[in-house]
């Protein structure tokens, strides 16, 4: 198109655009030409990545099969010169707008790297430097212009180098997708025709965002449900950087309903940032608890074998045993506590004992099948 075809034709889309948002402002029409927008979402873990873009065709409107024909052609390499230039747009030389019409975005819930480097909440305009061998993937702070033919280096955010690659999968469509998806990193795709162009998205603040987050969260509503401060516990446990936090959410649930199970949160989120004496002093603690019934405390150790935790959950079988002996189900811990040392005899007599006082049903068929086995000799531990 002649630059001169091309400003009349601008013209009459610019009055369309004005007499329908004069007059019509609340009609629902479809969109004008073949280009779809298209918009995609991924999140790593809270943080959110969204690509906003317009998807050309491999066939051209005319019904034309351009395939072979994109790459080099009708998407240039590199910078390329603005054809309309000086009658449409700013830039004289400009990237492709990675899609068709209005600018493609990236918009950002949070700090992010791209490539490794450094990249900044917010909402960005998505370039692309084709290259044979090699592009450059632009994000500039001008996110609202028409396509990239107002664009401006010096609005440059960030610019990474990455590697095309050719692919026997054909895309119709331009498409933006995300693969290779984790809690903390993604790999972000363009895939038009035979070729797909990744450049990964990685957040390396995702626990300094979660900390943030509950810190805030627990001062309100959240706050009120002592389960909560359990659950940021032991999440922050796990964070070299957060062990302080970890013990203070612990005790703050402790302070807001002291029963078996929070003091019994408190005791492993102290065992897992390695101080061990205490964590044993603290389930000593619960033990003594009106809340310490068998089947709680039969639990807890179930689920320091769930950790592998399996010498610990042995300890707290043997509490059970002495704290309520004769109740379902501590013969059934005993028998484990049995079963991990070999001692399938011993056992089998604890764990005959609680078939007679198992409850009807589920728990009752499971003693049956956990018995059988132990007469074959097999461990019935995880």
């Amino acid at each position: 198109m002649r630059a001169s075809q091309f400003r009349f034709t601008l013209a009459l889309v610019l009055l369309a655009a004005g007499a329908t948002a004069a007059t019509a402002q609340n009609l629902t029409a479809p969109p004008p030409g073949a280009n779809q927008r298209s918009v995609v979402t991924q999140y790593l873990g809270m943080v959110s990545v969204t690509i906003d873009y317009n998807s050309p065709d491999v066939t051209s409107p005319a019904g034309d099969d351009r395939t072979g024909q994109i790459w080099g052609q009708l998407v240039p390499w590199g910078i390329a010169p603005n054809p309309f230039y000086p009658g449409f747009g700013s830039a004289q030389n400009m990237p492709w707008r990675a899609g068709s019409n209005e600018n493609t975005t990236i918009t950002l819930s949070h700090d992010v790297e791209i490539e490794g480097e450094s990249l900044a909440a917010g909402t960005y305009g998505l370039f692309m430097a084709p290259g044979e061998e090699e592009w450059t993937i632009i994000f500039n702070r001008n996110s609202s212009a028409w396509g990239s033919f107002f664009y401006d280096p010096s609005l440059d955010a960030a610019q990474v180098k990455v590697k095309p690659e050719t692919t026997d999968f054909f895309r119709e469509w331009l498409t933006f997708e995300f693969d290779d998806r984790q809690l903390d990193t993604a790999l972000a795709v363009m895939h038009w025709e035979h070729l797909r162009v990744p450049f990964r998205v990685s957040v390396p603040k995702s626990a300094e965002f979660y900390h943030q987050a509950m810190s805030a969260e627990l001062t309100g509503a959240v706050g009120f449900n002592f389960q909560n401060f359990m659950q940021a516990s032991q999440w922050a446990a796990g964070q070299d950087a957060y062990h302080e936090d970890a013990v203070r959410w612990a005790d703050a649930a402790v302070a807001a309903n002291t029963t078996f199970q929070t003091l019994v949160n408190k005791s492993n989120v102290l065992d897992q940032i390695g101080r061990r004496e205490e964590a044993l002093a603290t389930f000593d603690q619960a033990m003594e608890q009106p809340t310490a019934t068998a089947i709680a405390v039969h639990m807890a150790a179930r689920g320091l074998q769930g950790q592998g935790k399996m010498d610990d959950a042995a300890i707290v079988f043997r509490k059970n045993y002495e704290k309520n002996a004769g109740q379902w189900p501590v013969d059934f811990g005993m028998a484990r506590v049995y079963s991990q040392e070999g001692n399938f005899e011993k056992a089998l007599e604890h764990a005959r004992i609680a078939l007679t006082r198992a409850p009807d049903g589920p728990q009752k068929q499971n003693l049956e099948t956990q018995i059988a086995r132990l007469e074959k000799g097999e461990n019935i531990n995880p």
